[in-house]
């Protein structure tokens, strides 16, 4: 049986999402499982649980395109052994592979090493970039965010309001929060 996973990453995205199980269905699959989730939030990806939970030995996994299934290299490797502990194997329709050949799965491991290099070699390009930019003075990063609202802090703690209550009213940590509270103890003490 062929069973296709879908996903995009935001609700926005219905025209991808669209084009994926148009291509799914093309592709001869019986069953889809379908989310909109982005590919980070792994413990949110309930449907992609649910399409490995029901592989069957002879069966395979479809996807349109390896980004849609993983994230990184080693978490295509993890997916990859609990596709292969079902007996199934994955085939990603946009580079025509099946890893159910040593051949499809050869290629498959070429292709994600070179896809993480290329990532890694972006990374490393952005932090030189962000050295020489802060250097230069032109990047201070981002604003920090809950120092912002340290008086909003001092009120709602000093109206009693929890240290959970106080983060999810202002939109911050509860580590911040306290944070905050701390160092306004502290200089309470030394006034």
């Amino acid at each position: 049986m062929l069973i296709g996973y879908a996903r995009t990453s935001t609700l926005d995205q219905t025209a991808g999402l669209e084009a994926q199980l148009l291509d799914l269905a093309a592709a001869g699959c019986e069953r889809t499982y379908v989310e909109q989730v982005s590919s980070v939030d792994v413990g949110e990806r309930q449907e992609l649980a649910r399409a490995l939970d029901n592989l069957r030995p002879g069966d395979a996994l479809v996807v349109t395109k390896l980004d849609r299934l993983a994230r990184s290299m080693a978490h295509l490797m993890d997916l990859l052994k609990v596709i292969d502990g079902k007996g199934a194997s994955l085939h990603i329709l946009s580079m025509n592979l099946d890893t159910g050949s040593p051949t499809g799965r050869l290629m498959l491991n070429v292709l994600g090493s070179v896809a993480q290099f290329e990532r890694e070699i972006m990374l490393e390009r952005q932090r030189e970039g962000i050295a020489k930019a802060k250097a230069a003075g032109k990047y201070k990063g981002r604003a920090p965010t809950a120092k912002a609202k340290s008086e909003q802090v001092a009120e709602l703690a000093g109206q009693d309001v929890s240290l959970s209550e106080i983060a999810r009213r202002l939109g911050i940590g509860k580590a911040s929060v306290h944070r905050i509270l701390k160092a306004q103890k502290e200089i309470a003490a030394t006034a």
